[in-house]
């Protein structure tokens, strides 16, 4: 196991600039000690000595030193894009994302580039679990997971289109937010879907990731503040709603197990639970939401397709093909859907007086092997509608490996969203082995 208690930003609140050059070596030495295993980050000669240099000059904020990993479709001052492709760097170049200027601006340093699949979809990179080198960390943000739950860095950026951060935070035992549609710029991000990506951020415990997303979402009002325009419901009762229909049923029976014992905590604790049928309709929404993305797919990679056929893989390739079969109406149509689906689930959060759902975070622990990434089937609803979803590593599968509950908001209630999920990492009380 190569595993290490994620560092959250407790670590370097506070910190003198002797604490906080002791915080890096130890991330450069646990770097060079397990990198080797796990490959999360491109390589990158003296590290160490860059990052130390960076850590004299980082700005002031609340991320003041802090290591912050970036996947490798984020655009980056100084370091070329590659987007886990094969494809000529220069053509993802342009300026730095509005998403890491804004972490550096807050004091962050940049640890390394994390790996992606290829183009953020299903073409695995190298990365291992750092759970069990024998197992997927998950995608497409792979390398951001795995490098959190290695113990190199407290943030990474990540991105998600169907499952991209929810899946992998759930595989590698760490803390997965991922916004509201739209909250966080992608501007400076090599797309996958415009109709579906998702900025967002892969953190070692909720305290971390709600400093993060305190700098990275647009027009963030604070993490007990009351709900955004648009959302539905007021989200103050103690009401969790369970999904109980043929969506949790693409889950395994452990890790719906696993989630049954995070309600029954609530319970204990004074919440109500109701299940609920919200994706009756589930084969529907898989497909629809998959149609669209590879369109919008297929688009992103005209031309570069036409130039660099030879350098895409073959499951680029077939969703290149895929997406060229959707007409402009059934995209548009797809688009509209989305608004449908989060009305329903705004609606049904506002019917019950809820303050979340709770569902599995990826159908089980995870797959053995690095060929595939697993599924992201139980993320993919809330991605379509873009409304707030927060990973928690919640157990351990018979297999020693975590497994991760997911809770969903109304869209535009990330601030609240994500301080609920506070009380219930307290309540879950998730400790890995050290």
């Amino acid at each position: 196991m190569t595993h290490h208690a994620p560092v959250g930003i407790g670590a370097f609140r506070g910190a003198d600039p002797a604490a906080l050059r002791g915080l890096i070596e130890r991330a450069a030495d646990r770097i060079e000690s397990v990198e080797p295993d796990i490959a999360a980050l491109l390589p990158e000669a003296d590290r160490r000595v860059r990052l130390l240099a960076e850590l004299e000059h980082a700005a002031a904020g609340p991320l003041s030193g802090v290591p912050v990993g970036v996947k490798d479709i984020f655009r980056v001052d100084g370091w070329a894009t590659r987007a886990g492709s094969r494809l000529p760097p220069e053509l993802f170049a342009g300026e730095e994302s509005t998403a890491v200027s804004r972490l550096k601006a807050a004091g962050a340093i940049i640890l390394g580039k994390t790996v992606t699949t290829e183009f953020a979809y299903f073409g695995p990179g190298p990365t291992r679990n750092p759970w069990n080198t024998g197992h997927t960390p998950g995608g497409s943000s792979s390398g951001s997971a795995a490098a959190v739950s290695a113990g190199y860095c407290p943030i990474a950026l990540g991105t998600q289109t169907i499952g991209s951060i929810g899946r992998p935070a759930s595989f590698c035992g760490v803390v997965g937010f991922k916004p509201s549609y739209g909250r966080v710029p992608t501007e400076g991000v090599v797309p996958f879907s415009v109709s579906a990506d998702h900025v967002g951020v892969i953190a070692a415990d909720v305290e971390t990731a709600a400093v993060a997303a305190s700098v990275l979402w647009d027009d963030w009002s604070g993490a007990d503040s009351g709900a955004r325009s648009g959302s539905a419901g007021d989200g103050t009762g103690r009401v969790v709603l369970v999904v109980d229909d043929a969506y949790s049923a693409q889950a395994d029976d452990e890790i719906r197990a696993a989630v049954d014992r995070v309600v029954s905590r609530l319970v204990q604790a004074g919440w109500r639970a109701e299940r609920v049928s919200l994706f009756y309709d589930i084969a529907d929404i898989n497909g629809i939401h998959g149609r669209m993305v590879a369109r919008d797919f297929a688009d992103v990679h005209a031309a570069w397709v036409r130039d660099h056929e030879a350098l895409y893989s073959p499951r680029s390739l077939e969703l290149i093909a895929t997406g060229s079969t959707v007409t402009a109406t059934e995209l548009e149509q797809a688009r509209r859907c989305r608004a449908e689906v989060r009305a329903r689930i705004d609606a049904i959060i506002g019917d019950h007086g809820a303050a979340f759902i709770v569902s599995p975070s990826a159908p089980g622990a995870a797959p053995a092997g690095i060929e595939s990434t697993g599924s992201p089937m139980l993320n993919l609803p809330w991605t379509y509608a873009g409304v707030p979803t927060v990973t928690l590593p919640a157990a351990i599968a018979s297999n020693g490996l975590p497994l991760g509950v997911q809770l969903a908001g109304a869209f535009g209630t990330d601030e609240r969203l994500i301080a609920t999920a506070a009380d219930i990492e307290q309540l879950i009380g998730f400790r890995p082995p050290r």
